[in-house]
């Protein structure tokens, strides 16, 4: 996403805008999954590719727009829906509707683990909202040894208000994960993880309000931007976090029998 590939910025109405196109749009994208309700489409060299492009929907019904759009935001939530999740925080903010953050995740097993940091930015535009982020390198949070750290080139959700209290969810993702996988990881992702995942984000948004009743409902900085206490961050501070600099691994020899049967929670 970064323009030019050496500028570390935030995302403007353009970004957004390409975004919901891509998200739109179908033209260049094959359908690898379509079913109850859950479609995923790729896009890439579908044999040898690793950094395909991937996009989800998800009708969700009795979810509004606004609280998907909160459950995505909500760390502390995250928490309880997200088994796949290791771990996640704020370093700090940019702007009113910029931030950036870390987060690790488990890869099935017998991969390494990956982690991330990354830019992020928010829009609401009536009754849809957009979050997108990509990788960038932060000083204070290098490469840990105990993960990969994986370069996201372009990540969001865009979510659509559809009727009365119903939303339609993309999720958009465009990921190096920094090692050669083995191809049934890449199919995995398309068949079992990615539509699985959306159906735990649905099961999320219908539990969300009766949580949020019962965690400190008024507190939404991502809303209300004066409630945010995390230290400022400067652009200057920032680069982009090129691939090419970081930890590439092979893990293509790695059989798909030796999953275990905690791995097949997305």
């Amino acid at each position: 996403m970064s323009r030019g590939g050496e500028m570390v910025y935030i995302p403007d109405d353009s970004d957004f805008s390409s975004f919901r196109d891509q998200c739109e749009s179908l033209e260049g994208w094959h359908c690898r999954y379509n079913k109850a309700g859950v479609t995923v489409w790729s896009q890439g060299q579908e044999e040898s590719c690793t950094v395909q492009k991937i996009k989800t929907r998800i009708s969700c019904k009795d979810v509004p727009a606004e609280t998907l759009y909160d459950v995505l935001h909500d760390t502390s939530y995250r928490r309880k829906w997200d088994s796949n999740m290791i771990e996640t925080y704020d370093i700090g903010r940019l702007t009113v509707n910029a931030d950036v953050g870390y987060y690790s995740w488990k890869c099935p097993s017998p991969l390494k683990n990956r982690d991330f940091v990354t830019l992020r930015s928010w829009l609401p535009l009536g009754n849809d909202y957009m979050i997108i982020n990509y990788s960038v390198k932060h000083p204070k949070y290098p490469p840990r040894k105990d993960f990969v750290r994986a370069v996201s080139l372009q990540t969001g959700y865009l979510i659509k208000a559809n009727g009365d209290g119903a939303c339609i969810l993309y999720y958009l993702t465009q990921v190096d994960p920094r090692g050669s996988l083995p191809k049934w990881v890449v199919n995995r992702v398309s068949q079992f993880v990615a539509p699985k995942a959306m159906k735990k984000i649905y099961k999320a948004g219908l539990k969300y309000p009766e949580w949020k009743r019962r965690h400190d409902p008024e507190y939404k900085p991502w809303v209300y931007p004066e409630q945010n206490t995390l230290p400022s961050v400067s652009l200057a501070e920032l680069s982009v976090q090129h691939a090419e600099s970081l930890e590439n691994i092979d893990e293509t020899g790695l059989p798909e029998e030796h999953l275990s049967t905690s791995d097949h929670e997305a």
